[in-house]
């Protein structure tokens, strides 16, 4: 009965280990100026459900606040940033925030700084939305199996926000003021 269980335990660890979870705790920052902003969120994957995750049919489209999308899994994807920033022309005062993407248009989503932090990612409330921008949208090279937040230097004092997943990247341009 013993070796039952040991069997048994293995193949569920087998099998957790290639359903391609969620990636908890994942991180993107950058330093410009001497001040650091970071974005932290937990990363899904397609995990097999191509071309059946976005849309109202898709499974983001059975979240509750839908189509405000956490941009992640599990709780909301946070942002702190130590400077005052200009991110598509919405002015965010240094401090806490929550990301949410409207995804209402496919084609043109807008990235939502939300001034309530610490929620799960199926809390949102927007009449706490400092404000919304439109975000540029284009195609990966290659479908991109896990979520991806990404920031990186642009010129001078921009840096470049990046969201991308499955068949979709979505880019928003952030100035240190």
């Amino acid at each position: 009965m013993k070796s039952y269980w040991i069997c048994a335990g293995i193949l569920l660890a087998a099998a957790s280990l290639a359903s391609g979870e969620t990636k908890t705790g994942q991180t993107a920052s950058i330093a410009i100026g001497g001040k650091t902003i970071v974005i932290k969120y937990s990363a899904p994957a397609v995990d097999g459900r191509e071309g059946k995750l976005f849309g109202k049919d898709g499974r983001i489209g059975q979240d509750v606040n839908y189509p405000v999308w956490r941009a992640g899994a599990n709780d909301a994807t946070a942002l702190h940033t130590d400077a005052d920033l200009d991110i598509g022309g919405l002015a965010v005062p240094k401090g806490d925030y929550t990301l949410f993407v409207n995804l209402a248009d496919p084609a043109n989503w807008e990235l939502i700084v939300n001034k309530q932090t610490g929620q799960s990612g199926l809390e949102y409330d927007a009449k706490q939305d400092l404000g919304r921008v439109k975000m540029t949208m284009s195609k990966p090279p290659a479908m991109v199996e896990q979520m991806k937040f990404t920031l990186s230097n642009a010129s001078g004092n921009k840096a470049r926000l990046q969201l991308v997943w499955e068949d979709h990247t979505a880019v928003v341009t952030i100035a240190v003021k």
